[in-house]
C-alpha cells in the first residue's frame, strides 16, 4: 500500500512536494510595512515632547523593496540631524529584519520642532 490512510478506512494519494516556483508567494500589504516603519521611527526618536504627535509613515512597496517617508516631530534644541539619522538607521534595520525588505531610501521629514519649556520661556519679549 502506498496510499495515506485518513482514518475512516480510505486510501487517499500520499502528499508529494510542490516545487518552489509554484508553492505561491507571500505578500506584505503597504499599510503594514508603514506600521513597522513607524514604530521603528517611535523608537529612534526616543522621548517626543508632551504635545508632539507620534511619528508616522508612508510606504510604497515594489516587489522586495520598500521607500519610505517618515514624518516626525521633534524637541528643539537637538542636533536634528543626527536624530534623523537614527530614524533612517532603525527604519531600514526593522522593515528589513521584520518583512525582509531591501529599503534603498528613508526620507525623514520634519513637521514641526517643540522647543523645550524653559528654552522657549527664555526667549520671551523683554524690556
Amino acid at each position: 500500500m502506498t496510499g495515506v490512510s485518513t482514518g475512516a478506512g480510505e486510501l487517499r494519494e500520499p502528499l508529494t512536494a510542490v516545487p518552489p516556483g509554484e508553492r505561491g508567494a507571500t505578500t506584505i500589504a503597504d499599510r503594514v510595512v508603514a506600521k513597522i516603519a513607524a514604530q521603528a521611527a517611535r523608537e529612534a526618536v526616543g522621548e517626543l515632547p508632551p504635545d508632539a504627535s507620534r511619528p508616522r509613515a508612508t510606504v510604497v512597496v515594489h516587489r522586495d523593496t520598500a521607500r519610505v517617508r517618515v514624518h516626525v516631530e521633534l524637541g528643539y534644541p537637538g542636533d536634528i540631524g543626527a536624530r534623523c539619522g537614527r530614524v533612517r538607521r532603525r527604519v531600514v534595520e526593522r522593515v528589513g529584519t521584520l518583512t525582509g525588505m531591501t529599503v534603498p531610501e528613508v526620507a525623514v521629514l520634519v513637521e514641526r520642532l517643540h522647543p523645550a519649556p524653559e528654552h522657549g520661556a527664555a526667549q520671551g519679549r523683554t524690556r
